[in-house]
């Protein structure tokens, strides 16, 4: 029989969390990036794409309802490998970080946000057949009419996984196991310097970051696509990095 100081020192053990273990990539591959584009942006077809394509490398864009009106173009997108996710049909935004929206999310219900998200569903059905969907919150938020509409989007089944916001350093992706997979760190910058600097320190950590991008050489939020290229060119020339999808590299993730 245990002495008590012992039996109290073994529950104590035994009450440890468990040490995250670190992510094996696949084919020796030292940690994994991806690259995520929002709104649909002429831009990313124009400048961002061409380049994704001649590096061999896959994006992931996520949509609102602008990609109706290139639907050609977006249905060769998806064809050349790339992931199309859900960005809401009307992209809604709370007051306070978009001022004068007619569809601030300060007014919306979770029955209004889900709807939005299933009829966004069912036009990237359209443009290239049924699959399961990613999100990416508009503007990195959760909330609609002040709660929080992430355990009704998990209950709903309309989404796989959905990113969210944070900063460069304190997004990177090191415990499988701590990851909410409706609410995924990512961010992004301007910069091609901050960019690859921070790709290394994924790769020193061996972890994962997902990047976010806006316009691509022109409209809005918008990175060079000098800087773009950079960043492109040092991601394909590493060979220890897997850049893929957002679901790709998350379907990965979750089943390891």
């Amino acid at each position: 029989m245990l002495k008590p100081a012992l039996f109290v020192s073994a529950l104590a053990l035994l009450a440890l969390p468990a040490a995250a273990e670190p992510i094996q990539w696949p084919a020796g591959k030292k940690a994994a990036i991806v690259l995520t584009y929002d709104d649909a942006m002429t831009s990313q077809l124009d400048n961002a794409i061409p380049q994704l394509d001649k590096a061999g490398l896959k994006g992931t864009f996520f949509l609102n309802m602008k990609a109706p009106t290139d639907l050609l173009r977006w249905r060769t997108v998806s064809r050349n490998g790339h992931e199309l996710g859900n960005h809401t049909e009307t992209h809604p935004c709370p007051l306070s970080i978009l001022p004068g929206r007619p569809n601030a999310t300060d007014t919306y219900t979770e029955a209004r946000i889900l709807g939005e998200i299933a009829i966004m569903n069912s036009a990237l059905n359209a443009i290239d057949g049924p699959k399961p969907r990613t999100l990416a919150y508009p503007c990195a938020q959760t909330l609609v009419g002040g709660q929080d509409y992430r355990d009704a989007l998990r209950r709903s089944g309309l989404v796989k996984y959905a990113r969210n916001g944070g900063n460069l350093d304190a997004s990177i992706i090191t415990d499988a196991t701590a990851i909410d997979l409706l609410s995924i760190p990512a961010s992004g910058s301007t910069d091609s310097a901050e960019l690859i600097a921070h790709v290394k320190r994924v790769e020193e950590a061996g972890g994962l970051s997902i990047l976010v991008f806006h316009g691509v050489g022109g409209e809005y939020l918008s990175v060079s696509a000098q800087a773009h290229q950079e960043l492109v060119d040092y991601l394909r020339n590493d060979p220890d990095i897997w850049v893929g999808t957002f679901q790709d590299v998350m379907d990965y993730v979750t089943k390891r």
